[in-house]
């Protein structure tokens, strides 16, 4: 396919350069040049879908607990960048809509993984799907939803089938194309540390997207991009021009 979505993308929103899964983040990403972005997002116990990589709380946030067990209110009390410095004191766990409304404000591309807590797959795939296609504009690129989670993202294409999936893997396995075709998926997401040569020509001969997490090397950068390989997300804001 003609693959339409840019080359780097900005892990959890600005990489290592801001408190990851916050606005302050997705400013980051693009103040740093990036047009594409990733983030993460699970639900809270009220069921809104908000910005989170790990289950719990105590990594990012000020909070204890599973993100899963605390209602939106909660979240939102929340200080989700001091552990980052104090310039981000005070940043608070952003909802899905906020993500949204910046991505349109700063011109901004993304990928949206689908990161559901313990017993909400099919669940988060719905709400995530769903507030993506209620919000995003129609007359622009629609985010590329993706997710290990093999449940929450059918649960995405049966909400908004027309949506753009990746199916995510740490290394692709063997009946790859099965499960691609089974979720009419556009792109193959991997650990580049688990991705063989061998593999990645399979997937390039079948003209499949291939987009690689999570690449902070220059030199190793440089090989998937020869390598054919379509798209890297990194830590490093400063990667794409040192490669």
């Amino acid at each position: 396919m003609n693959w339409p979505w840019p080359v780097w993308i900005a892990h959890r929103g600005g990489g290592l350069t801001a408190p990851e899964n916050t606005l302050a983040a997705l400013r980051a990403g693009a103040r740093a040049g990036f047009r594409m972005v990733e983030f993460d997002v699970m639900l809270s116990a009220d069921g809104m879908p908000v910005l989170m990589h790990d289950d719990t709380l105590e990594r990012t946030t000020n909070g204890r607990g599973p993100v899963s067990a605390q209602d939106l209110a909660a979240l939102r009390m929340l200080d989700a960048g001091a552990w980052q410095g104090s310039a981000y004191a005070g940043e608070r766990i952003p909802t899905l809509d906020e993500a949204l409304d910046l991505l349109c404000e700063l011109d901004l591309d993304a990928n949206i993984e689908i990161k559901p807590a313990p017993g909400f797959s099919a669940l988060t795939g719905v709400t995530v799907a769903r507030e993506v296609a209620r919000r995003w504009p129609a007359d622009r690129r629609p985010p590329l939803l993706s997710s290990f989670d093999e449940d929450a993202l059918a649960a995405a294409a049966a909400t908004a089938p027309a949506l753009p999936r990746g199916l995510l893997f740490e290394q692709v396995p063997d009946d790859w194309a099965r499960r691609m075709q089974g979720h009419r998926a556009v792109s193959v997401h991997c650990d580049h540390r688990l991705l063989d040569a061998a593999r990645l020509q399979a997937l390039i001969d079948a003209g499949v997207p291939v987009l690689c997490y999570t690449v902070n090397d220059a030199t190793r950068a440089r090989g998937l991009l020869a390598a054919g390989v379509r798209g890297l997300f990194t830590d490093r804001l400063d990667l794409p021009e040192a490669v």
